[in-house]
């Protein structure tokens, strides 16, 4: 059988994405699959975990997303039942289509509740971002992972280090593939396309002039850092120390928001110095990040991001699932200890911030890399 008719005869691969992460990593894996010579046919199912229906259109657009061939609509909800939901009307899809595998990328709800399903129903599931580990079992995330990783069939790492974490919990290294991180895929393809941080400014009715120069940007969302009035009310005190020094654009995750809104603490942000701003679109995030002296964050994927772009990345937590940014890239942990922020900040304010080096294949090629494998192992 030729390859054409290979093709022409191959199942679908079963695309899953449900919250914004997971759009920056699909986005080139399903212009690699169609670009492989043959193509490797494809079904995008969205199970609308993100349920911002303005913030998900938009980051389909500035992806180049197709819009899915399916979406469950599932919602908000707690972690249980989101990941049930998703479960119960992701399975009628898989008797439907039948594909040839299901794909799933990264660490949410949508992943591990996806991939439980077809691994249930005897379909091959091949996971995208396998073996990160943040050794925190109390991050939800943590347990999507570990529970993802032994249920699937084929898994593409980011980093080398994680097929050592694979190996230690009995995964067969057979199943592993060093592919690189396809979120840099997305990140090199637009970055000819980002927005200036004074237009992302502007069509807010903010003051441009604030990125004119210098300027911090700061997001933060996990729980531990913005669920309890201690927490967050000690964060946006050293935040508010640091804009003294450095302005710094906020794009405020909606939880936020409404937590400094319910414990009363807006009093601790200066418009004049903080620039509040809501989600943001992918360009615009984009824009704002390459433009920045530094980046405050909690967020995995912004490490990543800041690695590849040169720009020193504070990281407000204890631990992270992405150890070769710190170790290679631009990336140092702080934690929420005010005096290590601030001598972390002021670290890079000196002249004396990480600028690391891009770890190896984070170079734009991950898709193609997968793609190839993929292709390759389906056949076997």
């Amino acid at each position: 059988m030729s390859q054409e008719q290979k093709s022409s005869s191959m199942a679908p691969v079963m695309c899953v994405v449900g919250a914004r992460p997971n759009f920056m990593k699909m986005a080139p894996i399903l212009r690699a699959l169609a670009a492989h010579q043959p193509p490797i046919p494809a079904l995008l199912v969205h199970t609308g975990q993100h349920y911002d229906t303005d913030m998900s259109k938009k980051l389909f657009v500035d992806l180049g997303l197709p819009q899915p061939d399916i979406n469950l609509e599932v919602g908000s909800g707690t972690h249980a039942q989101q990941t049930a939901e998703i479960m119960r009307r992701f399975e009628p899809a898989l008797d439907e289509h039948k594909p040839s595998c299901v794909l799933v990328v990264g660490d949410v709800n949508s992943t591990i509740a996806c991939a439980l399903v077809a691994s249930k129903k005897d379909i091959p599931v091949a996971h995208v971002e396998a073996g990160l580990r943040s050794y925190d079992r109390k991050m939800p995330e943590e347990i999507n992972r570990v529970l993802t990783d032994q249920i699937s069939d084929r898994l593409y790492t980011t980093e080398r280090s994680a097929a050592d974490n694979l190996g230690r919990e009995g995964i067969d290294l057979s199943r592993v593939c060093f592919a690189g991180n396809v979120m840099i895929d997305s990140l090199e393809a637009s970055k000819p396309h980002a927005r200036a941080p004074s237009q992302t400014l502007a069509a807010h009715g903010l003051d441009a002039a604030l990125v004119a120069g210098n300027y911090g940007v700061v997001t933060l969302h996990r729980p531990s850092n913005v669920d309890t009035p201690e927490s967050l009310t000690s964060l946006l005190g050293v935040l508010g120390q640091v804009a003294k020094d450095l302005p710094l654009v906020f794009a405020m995750h909606p939880r936020t928001r409404s937590n400094i809104d319910r414990f009363g603490l807006t009093g601790l942000i200066d418009p004049a110095r903080v620039a509040v701003l809501p989600p943001q679109g992918y360009l615009e995030m984009l824009g704002l990040m390459a433009g920045a002296t530094l980046v405050l964050t909690d967020s995995g994927g912004l490490q990543e991001e800041t690695t590849a772009l040169g720009v020193p990345c504070l990281t407000l937590r204890e631990n992270t699932e992405r150890p070769i940014t710190v170790e290679q890239g631009t990336n140092t942990m702080v934690g929420i200890d005010p005096q290590a922020i601030l001598a972390g900040v002021a670290e890079i304010l000196a002249g004396r911030g990480k600028r690391g080096r891009v770890p190896e294949y984070w170079d734009g090629r991950t898709a193609e890399r997968i793609a190839a494998d993929l292709y390759a192992w389906l056949g076997t």
